[in-house]
């Protein structure tokens, strides 16, 4: 029943426009991946109907982009209609993965395409996609490739020092605040390229085995969610995407080649980098709200370990139902992510600290 509801919620999506009003993007396929993934499948049609005044009509093409002239058209959002039926033709003529494996390394540069709504949205519809190969699904993933294409935005410049910690949560605490934050995230993250320091701090992740990505990556995204409870308070939303956007890297790995594994990370590394220099305040404040730790993982016993997993899963269930309770696109999204990061984890302060950071998102 589940996976019928998620490609009914794609048939029912698939001729949207992926933004309105210029460029807010349109949360509703992702946001529908998330509820459907995490249990509330019944919900999906109910949260759609609200959030059907914000939807847009999939805009028109221009002219046909012709395979061997991809790049003048990159990052052009005139052509989104034109990319989404590039996409939609491609995907039409290949499968999916091969499509993705091709495209990935192209659109990797310009990961902070739509916010990195463009990064977002195909890692939610690979993780769909993972589940059950379906035409609902294959088309939100061109739609998702086609959003990236339209809205791709390099960061500058590229960073060049390497990145300076194995733990990437005192990584994030060393990435330098863009100057001027008064204006939107375009404006953000061009300051970047007379920030002195990021390069340094930013920049390129030093290569390891493949096999330790996904274990790296990961790192990032938890490192992001839990830097949330203590600076998400200043860019409550902007915020959420330093943790979304490497997690859909992370999500979208077991479909790509592993020869693009290292530069996936780098790119993620980046993007994380990036919003948390646009957005962040000039310090932490206290975090508060934490649940009690559920303690240590018993050894041993069946039943004890059992009882621990039990304790915890109800924990996080009540941050489920408080996002989904308040039909926010963002809390939605970003407690996705986080129970991925609790999954890893298990610990028991992770459901208060999120709840507590997310208040501002369910309490608007």
């Amino acid at each position: 029943m589940e996976n019928f509801t998620i490609d009914e919620a794609y048939e029912r999506l698939r001729h949207t426009g992926p933004e309105r009003d210029g460029w807010l993007s349109n949360h509703a396929p992702m946001a529908a991946e998330a509820l459907v993934r995490h249990g509330y499948a019944a919900q999906v049609h109910r949260w759609l109907d609200r959030y059907a005044d914000r939807l847009t009509e999939r805009p028109r093409a221009i002219a046909a982009i012709p395979a061997a002239q991809w790049r003048d058209p990159l990052g052009d959002p005139t052509r989104t209609g034109d990319w989404l039926d590039y996409f939609a033709r491609e995907l039409a003529d290949e499968p999916w993965r091969a499509v993705l494996a091709r495209w990935w390394p192209r659109l990797l540069p310009g990961i902070a395409a739509g916010a990195t709504h463009g990064v977002i949205r195909v890692g939610h519809a690979v993780r769909a996609l993972l589940d059950a190969e379906t035409p609902a699904r294959v088309a939100e993933l061109g739609a998702g490739l086609g959003y990236w294409a339209a809205r791709w935005q390099p960061l500058a410049p590229p960073g060049a020092g390497p990145y300076p910690a194995t733990d990437p949560r005192t990584a994030l605490d060393r990435v330098p605040r863009v100057p001027d934050q008064r204006f939107g995230i375009r404006a953000r993250l061009a300051q970047l390229a007379g920030v002195p320091e990021w390069p340094a701090t930013a920049g390129t992740v030093p290569g390891s085995p493949d096999a330790t990505v996904p274990a790296r990556l990961a790192a990032i995204v938890d490192a992001a969610v839990l830097r949330y409870g203590s600076h998400g308070y200043a860019s409550p939303v902007m915020l959420v995407h330093a943790a979304t956007a490497p997690n859909a890297v992370l999500r979208t790995l077991p479909a790509l080649p592993v020869p693009l594994w290292q530069p996936s990370l780098a790119a993620a590394w980046a993007a994380t980098a990036a919003v948390t220099a646009a957005y962040s305040p000039a310090g932490p404040r206290a975090v508060t709200g934490a649940s009690e730790p559920a303690g240590p993982r018993p050894v041993g016993d069946g039943r004890a370990d059992r009882r621990f997993e039990e304790r915890a899963d109800r924990g996080f269930d009540e941050v489920w139902r408080r996002a989904v309770r308040s039909g926010d696109e963002h809390a939605i999204k970003f407690v996705d992510t986080a129970a991925d990061t609790y999954a890893r984890s298990g610990d028991g302060t992770l459901p208060g600290l999120v709840a507590e950071s997310i208040r501002p998102l369910t309490e608007s």
